[in-house]
């Protein structure tokens, strides 16, 4: 071999293993990013809506509560009171009564926020005239679920950085911050891009300032996230996060047991933790109980607008069913529509004022006859097409029969479910959900103002409790006046005293009957380090900046 030839062969040799050493670094950091998207599958087989002001649904709160940021949030993995901190505010706000009787919050924000960016545009930084903006929005029933927590509430910027919010009726801070966190309405919308694009392209392509941006929705198969490299918190370790949505378990199951899926929503039920912890390489995620189950009876449709119907409805209901359906891992019984330890009445409690309605198909079929119903009735019903809703309404309608209450259910997609509900179009309405206090609860579910459809700031009151005549006595029947109050007064002991006497109101009429509160159940990779502990959390497992996947 000439000195030439072995030359040029020196040099290939040295070419090729340049370009090998490129494509395997190429290779190896297109694997890391790759490896750094989090997959997630949900239950719900569609989102109804990304934008944070009118999403209800779980799957929607999980994507949205990623995207936006709040003044105040929720520490993760904690959505306790207690566990509120600054977000975009700089500090937790203090209270201040002025001379004419209004309550005072000054909020300052933190400087250099940046909005993530949209259509090309870069984002700009987020100021007292965005939160404003999004107040307002969201105490507007037009665009928004949650207006009723902001009435009788102002927004005012007052420079830059400041905002300035104003209550006519001061109220406690147990009661006031959850209502500017990161969840609902307290979520901050941009407002530049909500006026330059609309609020129909808003719903499919939000713009917040959360750790995640949007990046693309595929109807009925998924929402990709990106990093928001100018997070104010720090750029996410994930280089994405994708939200599937698989409403078949077994679909679930199975994309997880293959690795396309690193995290799982479960079935509520013990049986399904057992199966999955015996998966190799799986950690299960079991959340304590978090969401109340409460079933509304809809007093505007006949026969639930009598008293006797309703309360052998009551009788004819038994908790232990519903324990045994989900196990006791993820679900213990609730006497009141608040849990305890937000207020609420315990068993004994209800035993003592005779509002436990005790499972009783005697004392139900008597009082049903009482009714002038000896022979029962039939309810179209329909429920969401999510195990944990669907499962209810089996478990309920099984329940009924026995006293001739025959309920034939339809099942419609989860977000379908929410809207028909709130349309006022089911009889009978279980619902799961999670609120962060006594007055939220009252508030939403029996305030005159939050029946849906028909109410002054309509929501989740869908059993027209404050609009019709719960008692048969011939006069409406109302607890406004009581929640207001308890919302007005400052001591903690007295307030509770007063939430307590408005839910034997509720109870002593069967305007619901609370059935239990149910944890969550969640499998994920081994190597998905979430960054926190997830303890008391409602809807689903969110990604934070701090959320990496491990090498696999």
């Amino acid at each position: 071999m000439g000195k030439c030839y072995r030359n040029q062969w020196g040099k290939f040799e040295v070419a090729m293993c340049l370009l090998l050493g490129i494509f395997l670094l190429f290779m190896g950091i297109h694997g890391q990013a790759e490896a750094q998207v989090l997959k997630s599958a949900c239950k719900q087989s569609e989102a109804k809506t990304l934008d944070p002001h009118m999403a209800t649904g779980s799957q929607d709160r999980v994507v949205v509560e990623m995207i936006f940021s709040g003044l105040l949030r929720y520490r993760p993995g904690d959505m306790s009171t207690e566990a509120i901190e600054p977000d975009l505010a700089k500090a937790v706000p203090a209270a201040k009564i002025l001379p004419d009787g209004r309550q005072e919050w000054l909020v300052g924000l933190k400087p250099g926020v940046k909005t993530h960016p949209y259509e090309g545009k870069a984002g700009y930084e987020l100021s007292s005239e965005d939160v404003v903006y999004s107040f307002k929005r969201a105490a507007d029933k037009k665009y928004s679920a949650f207006s009723g927590d902001y009435t009788g509430m102002t927004f005012e910027a007052m420079d830059k950085y400041t905002v300035k919010i104003t209550l006519q009726t001061p109220t406690s801070s147990t009661l006031f911050l959850p209502k500017i966190v990161n969840r609902g309405g307290g979520l901050i919308v941009c407002k530049k891009p909500l006026e330059e694009k609309g609020g129909d392209w808003f719903r499919t392509h939000p713009v917040g300032t959360g750790a995640f941006l949007f990046k693309s929705y595929t109807p009925m198969e998924k929402v990709a996230l990106g990093p928001h490299k100018e997070y104010f918190r720090g750029t996410p370790k994930l280089q994405g996060f994708e939200f599937f949505f698989m409403s078949d378990q077994s679909s679930r199951e199975m994309a997880f047991q293959k690795g396309q899926i690193d995290v799982i929503e479960g079935a509520r039920e013990d049986v399904w933790a057992e199966k999955m912890s015996k998966i190799p390489g799986t950690v299960l995620q079991s959340i304590p109980g978090s969401e109340t189950v409460v079933a509304h009876f809809n007093m505007s449709v006949k026969p639930l607008h009598l008293l006797k119907v309703r309360q052998a409805m009551a009788y004819a209901l038994d908790r232990k069913d519903f324990i045994s359906l989900y196990g006791p891992k993820v679900s213990e019984a609730l006497y009141s529509p608040v849990p305890v330890d937000q207020g609420g009445l315990s068993g004994e409690e209800c035993a003592k004022e005779n509002l436990l309605y005790p499972h009783d198909l005697n004392k139900a079929k008597k009082l049903l006859a009482e009714a002038g119903y000896p022979n029962g009735f039939s309810l179209d019903v329909f429920t969401s097409e999510s195990e944990s809703y669907s499962r209810a309404y089996e478990v309920m309608q099984a329940q009924m029969k026995k006293i001739g209450i025959d309920l034939k259910i339809s099942v419609v997609d989860h977000a379908t479910f929410h809207t028909r509900i709130r349309q006022n179009l089911n009889p009978i309405v279980v619902y799961l959900g999670m609120r962060p206090d006594a007055n939220s609860i009252l508030t939403q579910y029996f305030h005159s103002g939050s029946v849906v459809s028909v109410g002054k700031k309509p929501m989740t009151n869908f059993s027209h409790m404050g609009l019709v005549d719960t008692n048969n006595d011939g006069t409406i029947d109302s607890i406004d006046a009581l929640i207001e109050n308890a919302a007005k007064e400052r001591d903690p002991r007295k307030q509770i005293e007063i939430w307590k006497e408005a839910q034997k109101k509720v109870l002593q009429d069967a305007v619901v009957y609370p059935v239990i509160t149910l944890g969550y159940l969640f499998a994920n990779k081994s190597y998905v380090d979430w960054g926190y502990k997830p303890g008391k959390i409602t809807d689903g497992l969110r990604a934070t900046e701090k959320t990496q996947i491990l090498k696999k």
